[in-house]
């Protein structure tokens, strides 16, 4: 796995395993839209022990991912292309 720079260097990295996969969480929005959001681990590390009372001390990097389920059509905003430049992408 690579050093995740937002770890400290003397951690060690955990192998983990869900025990079931993570859940949507549907939200609904005061301006009508729904939408969900799920959490997914990316990767976990044990960074020493609480001097308080001795447990481990474990960082998880983790990512939410959101998408978008209703909108209310007054909402959707579709932008006009600009032809006026003419300029490629490709050389």
């Amino acid at each position: 796995m690579m050093n995740n720079p937002n770890f400290p260097a003397d951690g060690e990295v955990v192998d983990f395993e869900l025990e079931e996969e993570p859940k949507w969480i549907t939200v609904n929005l005061g301006d009508g839209s729904v939408i969900q959001i799920k959490m997914e681990i990316v990767s976990i590390m044990k960074g020493g022990n609480d001097p308080n009372n001795g447990l481990p001390l474990y960082m998880v990097q983790a990512t939410n991912i959101i998408r978008v389920k209703k909108v209310p059509k007054e909402l959707i905003q579709k932008k006009k292309a600009d032809d006026s430049k003419g300029q490629s992408l490709y050389r």
